[in-house]
């Protein structure tokens, strides 16, 4: 008897072939497609429902939320199955030892340990990491503004080829944050080069999505061919108005890589505002300074004038989300750990209530909260995520965790896949619904080499997402970025139904997926 049977469904196989109605087995944790009606413990009728392979967050941040109820429940309801951790330079998984975190430290002891501990965790998704080059960094030389030496660069090689031979999957850089932004290219690629030789990976938040874009990309490319690393630009967009466009010449650099036999992919979450730290408006040679050091020196009126003055007339070698916001009408203020006051408003509307000028505003609220909090940054137009989605060489990532149902995050976090649905098929009809299917699962699983997972075959892992496509509903957007998507009917990972009737069921079958192994 089979444990589960799923009837009359139509299935999306992953591969981008027509849909077809059919029957899914599952046995044992794995897939058998069907026209049989075999006797099952439990009975799924899914006619005029749609039976999918499970969605692959490429680029999630869930490391940071792991066997919480909030990483949970914000993407196991979008109907993710599997996410790929570590990204933008950070790995962020705490690792307790006697009571005590050890958070963002690449010295913990061994990543098995690490694994081990990730292992425990109640999942409803699986779970793969990267080793981020600024939690390495951070641990070998701190966010010292400098050239590694060479016993430096030894040891961040040594840790990370340990990393890989415990079933690490590469390396990621986060070059537009402290201390990654610190690192030349030949930094990056001879660690790039210890991935390369587990036929690991380098993904890449690049030094420049702004007005430089075209040479960050040109410097990723340049990171995969000498390193022999597969590697993904992440969260590829182009940020601000007067770079608009510039897609053009990166997707024309990424699909002359490949055709160069050199495997580059980007990744990508469709949304027209990106999201990130409130305090990246002042440039990395500020923030280096440490939280502590910066907002006391704030309070200084010449200091303020000549942060200001930087910012708003120069691009930094890293771009400017000030600049390319648009200004603080641009900038929606989402976490404000010390002045909920801020939360829901830009910076200008917060400033009017406060009675302050703009400027003064921003530098007092950074002040307030330590320089913490995170922004929200309306920097892109909807016709270049046209393009970079209809890439053959782009999947889909959330570049997203929310951290709670009292925090405001970006709707990425808990929408980004159903999003991608609605906004790409459903409302611009940009791809076909097998087409954006693959994108999230096949070709993902494909590219970020997962076996067994990302398609609906005989044999492979049974992960899998049951919707009604007429009522599905992503709800969630900037002011609410917490609402939970309407219309996914059924998640089943590894075999288990982890989530229906929109509440998990308390079956955790997530597993830690060691590279290589």
């Amino acid at each position: 008897m089979l444990d589960l049977l799923i009837r009359n469904g139509t299935v999306i196989d992953g591969t981008g072939s027509a849909a077809f109605v059919g029957n899914v087995a599952v046995n044992d944790g794995k897939i058998t497609v069907t026209n049989e009606n075999f006797p099952a413990k439990r009975v799924i009728d899914a006619t005029g429902k749609y039976v999918v392979p499970g969605f692959i967050d490429a680029h999630s941040h869930g490391d940071g939320v792991l066997g919480t109820e909030s990483g949970r429940l914000f993407k196991t309801p979008q109907g993710v199955t599997t996410e790929i951790c570590g990204n933008c330079g950070g790995t962020r998984l705490a690792v307790y030892n006697n009571g005590d975190p050890i958070v963002e430290k690449a010295d913990f002891g061994t990543f098995e340990k690490m694994l081990d501990y990730a292992e425990m965790k109640k999942k409803t998704a699986n779970i793969r990491f990267y080793m981020g080059h600024g939690t390495l960094r951070r641990a070998v030389m701190g966010i010292e503004d400098r050239k590694a030496t060479s016993a430096e660069m030894d040891k961040m090689k040594a840790l990370l080829e340990e990393y890989m031979q415990c079933g690490c999957a590469g390396v990621t850089s986060g070059l537009g944050y402290v201390p990654g932004c610190f690192a030349d290219t030949e930094e990056l690629i001879e660690l790039a080069k210890v991935s390369a030789k587990y036929g690991g990976f380098y993904a890449s938040h690049m030094r420049n999505e702004s007005y430089g874009v075209v040479d960050a990309v040109e410097e990723t490319v340049k990171i995969a061919e000498r390193s022999g690393a597969r590697t993904f630009i992440s969260h590829h967009k182009v940020l601000g108005r007067s770079n608009w466009g510039l897609h053009h010449k990166t997707l024309e650099l990424i699909e002359k890589a490949n055709a160069r036999g050199i495997p580059v992919t980007c990744d990508q979450y469709p949304y027209t505002r990106n999201m990130t730290g409130a305090n990246t408006v002042i440039p990395p040679a500020y923030l280096k300074l440490g939280s502590k050091i910066l907002a006391e020196k704030l309070k200084d009126i010449s200091f303020r004038k000549t942060v200001r003055d930087e910012v708003e007339d120069t691009y930094s070698p890293f771009g400017s989300f000030y600049l390319d916001a648009g200004g603080w009408d641009g900038i929606l203020i989402t976490s404000s750990p010390k002045e909920p006051l801020a939360v829901g408003k830009t910076v200008s509307e917060y400033a009017e209530v406060c009675g302050k000028e703009p400027w003064d505003a921003y530098f007092d609220l950074m002040i307030t909260n330590g320089m913490a909090g995170m922004a929200v940054f309306d920097t892109m137009r909807k016709e270049d995520l046209f393009d970079i989605i209809k890439s053959p060489y782009c999947v889909v990532g959330s570049d997203g965790c929310n951290s709670s149902w009292q925090g405001m995050g970006h709707p990425r976090g808990s929408s980004a896949f159903t999003h991608a649905i609605t906004f790409y098929v459903k409302e611009n009809k940009i791809l076909t619904l097998e087409e954006m299917i693959r994108k999230m699962t096949g070709f993902s699983a494909d590219r970020l080499a997962l076996k067994g997972k990302g398609y609906i075959k005989d044999g492979y892992d049974a992960d899998i997402v049951i919707f009604d496509y007429d009522n599905l509903k992503d709800t969630a957007d900037y002011v609410h970025p917490n609402r939970l998507t309407e219309g996914i009917e059924q998640v089943i990972v590894n075999g288990k139904v982890v989530y229906e009737n929109m509440q998990l069921t308390g079956e955790y079958s997530g597993k830690v997926i060691r590279y290589g192994r």
